[in-house]
């Protein structure tokens, strides 16, 4: 007697409906996807019970003939794939030809459709995989497909759904990114008789997000666009200081088709490595176009892993997309001041009347300007500081100044200043072209006015620009700069670094000293030479230039630590990231520290030099500033 039998089609459809078919929000995903190759340029969802209950789809489609609909929910029967040569062109989201037959197959399904050309439609229902006879009926043309009582027939599936809030919350997403990737169409979605989303067709974009998130995400996103002969990408990034806790709010579509794919996870990580925390992630909208036959979308039953057929050029195009615009972006924080009551009086539309009024900005600039001059300089001026230039700058209409910056500050004193150095400070005095780092100069919107500088608590340094106040972080700001600039003579060879007369041993744990043997040749380019001086120490023989404030025993304790915690986790890059990083942020001044004079201007001249002076390594904010028309609406003048 054979063991082996052959399955029913009843049986097979059940088997790949757990494939297909793995909550509502999949059968959402799959109907709302055949509207979309059907043409419907309108799709309204119904969802009853987060879609236990009710789960209904209704588009303006081409709709479906009486002899298609027969064979619409049978198993593997398409109309967008014919031949094999057929997959590896696929401009359809849907292909495989299974979805209407598993949800029929674990449900109560009801089709109604007609095709724009016919008189009358036709109607089909379907019971748990059993099909009645086709009758025809009054219709609207284009498809209304009805589900109820999902899994009724297999209730292991059903009691693994979760409450009905959850399941929606995961229709709600598949709503979203099929509503994202297409704006040309109009979509509705309704739970329990309750309209949740209402979107026009023809949004743009950034309108788009704004009525599926919130209006502030949307305005303060970033556009993005970067084209190569095999590969486009557009889309819209957030500002580093809106990122999130995880990766949801990173969406990706390839051709239309929402995706998950870990090059291009990487890429957007890596893009905004070191300009936010470690543990937040980047909001991202992009999209992708490839030609069709340079990627496998038949990977997987829901279709949302592809395979790339040159993933490294996927992942290299998507970093230097997303890494070229924030680098060309000024990204200071601005002050939020809009979550400050407001008088019930006096409507929002004048305020903003009232803040584009030369007559108001000219008034707060010139108190700003009579609040610095009366601050006394700090006691006990370093001898070689001179006085201003009494020549204010003028600016251009971009509100940059036109005088070079020698003539906006008197020359830095480069002795007073231990902690910048040399060939750094001497950009101050307009010599940037000589320096040994070659820096690409940053352009600021808006040039901050060295002469009026005020230190506050040892820890914040308040100036002015054209437009208003800046507030800067001194500890951050410089552990920006060192960073960048140990990141340039790393990349250009060793760090530079300075042999000890008398070498300096401390103890060690054993993981300690593999941990220094694995990484011996890394930790010479980083300009500390070390070699184990009996069973548990080892003695520090060379240490970097830059670190000479810093404890050479307790650098090396920490950056051991980190080696052996980073150990198998983190590529090379990351790794050489984070260890730079933590020898700017030992190096840099800290919060406390009182700063003479010339440290306060080499440090502010040397803000506009940097690529990214607006976050410190590990993406907290560097600078704050704070417009002539927010403090307008705060001392009421508007």
């Amino acid at each position: 007697m054979a063991h082996i039998k052959v399955l029913s089609t009843q049986l097979i459809n059940k088997i790949a409906a757990g494939e297909v078919v793995e909550r509502p929000a999949s059968v959402v995903k799959e109907l709302m996807e055949n509207s979309l190759d059907a043409g419907a340029a309108r799709i309204n969802v119904e969802i009853e019970d987060g879609g236990k209950k009710l789960i209904r789809i209704s588009d303006n489609g081409c709709g479906m003939n009486p002899d298609d609909l027969a064979l619409a929910c049978a198993s593997h029967a398409t109309s967008k794939i014919t031949a094999d040569e057929d997959l590896f062109s696929i401009v359809t989201l849907g292909f495989r030809g299974e979805a209407l037959a598993s949800i029929a197959s674990v449900s109560h399904l009801d089709i109604v459709s007609r095709p724009a050309d016919s008189i009358e439609g036709a109607r089909i229902e379907i019971s748990g995989g059993s099909q009645s006879p086709l009758t025809p009926t009054a219709a609207s043309y284009g498809t209304v497909i009805t589900i109820r009582n999902l899994f009724f027939n297999t209730p292991a599936r059903r009691k693994f759904l979760r409450t009905t809030n959850t399941e929606m919350g995961h229709i709600t997403e598949q709503f979203t990114r099929i509503a994202l990737a297409h704006t040309e169409a109009q979509f509705s979605l309704m739970h329990n008789g309750r309209k949740i989303h209402d979107l026009p067709a023809g949004q743009t974009l950034q309108e788009r997000i704004g009525s599926l998130f919130t209006p502030e995400l949307a305005q303060n996103l970033m556009d993005v666009h970067r084209k190569d002969p095999q590969l486009e990408i557009s889309g819209l990034i957030a500002h580093p200081h809106q990122s999130r806790t995880g990766t949801q709010w990173q969406y990706v579509f390839l051709n239309g088709r929402h995706i998950r794919d870990r090059f291009i996870g990487h890429a957007i990580r890596e893009s905004y490595r070191g300009l936010i925390e470690i543990n937040r992630q980047p909001v991202v909208f992009l999209f992708l176009k490839m030609p069709p036959d340079t990627v496998d979308v038949n990977v997987h039953p829901a279709k949302t892993e592809v395979r790339f057929a040159n993933s490294n050029l996927v992942h290299s195009q998507v970093l230097a997309a997303l890494r070229d615009r924030l680098l060309s972006t000024d990204l200071t924080v601005s002050m939020q001041t809009d979550k400050f009551a407001q008088p019930h009086n006096q409507p929002s539309s004048a305020a903003t009347t009232s803040e584009s009024t030369q007559e108001h900005q000219q008034r707060v600039r010139q108190a700003m300007a009579d609040f610095f001059k009366s601050i006394p300089p700090p006691a006990q001026p370093p001898a070689a500081a001179t006085k201003a230039s009494p020549t204010a700058p003028s600016y251009n209409s971009q509100g940059q100044a036109t005088l070079p910056l020698a003539e906006q500050s008197p020359p830095v004193d480069t002795s007073a200043p231990t902690f910048m150095p040399p060939a750094d400070t001497s950009a101050a005095a307009g010599t940037t072209a000589t320096t040994n780092d070659s820096i690409a100069p940053f352009e600021p919107q808006n040039t901050t006015d060295l002469n009026t500088v005020l230190q506050i608590h040892n820890a914040y340094l308040v100036t002015q620009n054209e437009d208003g106040l800046i507030i800067i972080d001194q500890h951050a700001l410089h552990e920006r700069i060192l960073y960048e600039k140990l990141s340039r003579q790393f990349n250009q060879g060793r760090l530079a670094r300075q042999r000890r007369l008398i070498p300096e041993v401390i103890d060690v744990t054993a993981a300690q000293i593999a941990a220094m043997e694995n990484h011996s040749e890394l930790l010479l380019e980083l300009g500390i030479e070390m070699e184990q001086f009996g069973p548990s120490s080892i003695a520090i023989q060379s240490f970097p230039v830059l670190l000479e404030k810093a404890s050479p025993a307790e650098f090396v304790g920490d950056l051991l630590d980190m080696l052996i915690e980073q150990a198998g986790q983190t590529t090379r890059p990351e790794l050489i990231h984070h260890v730079l990083d933590m020898m700017a942020c030992k190096a840099a001044v800290k919060a406390g520290d009182p700063l003479s004079e010339s440290e306060i201007r080499a440090l502010l001249t040397q803000r506009h030099l940097i690529e990214q002076p607006g976050t410190c390594p590990h993406g907290r904010p560097t600078t704050i500033s704070l417009s002539l028309a927010e403090l307008e609406k705060q001392f009421k003048r508007t």
